[in-house]
């Protein structure tokens, strides 16, 4: 990062600290770089989830777009409704599992930038 903008010498007579609008809006535009770096970081990632031992998998990329599902072949025949029906409940529940997963990174991965690590120095936020 850049210098914190609060910490510049001023023409103050008292001594006190001036304001570098400049480097503000340099903290900020590198703040928004490493967003969008760690966006696309995530939306390149892809995430599992799965339930019933591996018989559906779901695929979600870093942001928790659905990217694939896979059904293990002789798990379900699509004859009976109910078993048609569990199927159904068994792709929800490897999406939440993959959706949890995703989210868990991207917090790991945003948290800092979005203010997880203290905003931007000096401004108390």
């Amino acid at each position: 990062m850049t210098q914190n903008p609060f910490d510049t010498p001023g023409d103050n007579p008292l001594g006190g600290g001036g304001f570098d609008l400049n480097a503000l809006m340099q903290q900020a535009q590198q703040m928004q770089e490493q967003l969008e770096q760690a966006q696309q970081r995530l939306a390149d990632t892809v995430v599992d989830g799965t339930v019933a031992g591996g018989a559906v998998t779901v695929r979600v990329n870093g942001v928790g777009e659905l990217v694939g599902v896979d059904i293990k072949a002789g798990g379900f025949d699509g004859s009976d409704a109910d078993d048609l029906s569990d199927l159904g409940d068994m792709i929800v529940a490897a999406y939440r599992d993959a959706k949890a997963q995703a989210d868990a990174q991207a917090a790991e991965a945003l948290g800092p930038l979005a203010g997880g690590g203290g905003g931007v120095p000096g401004l108390g936020f």
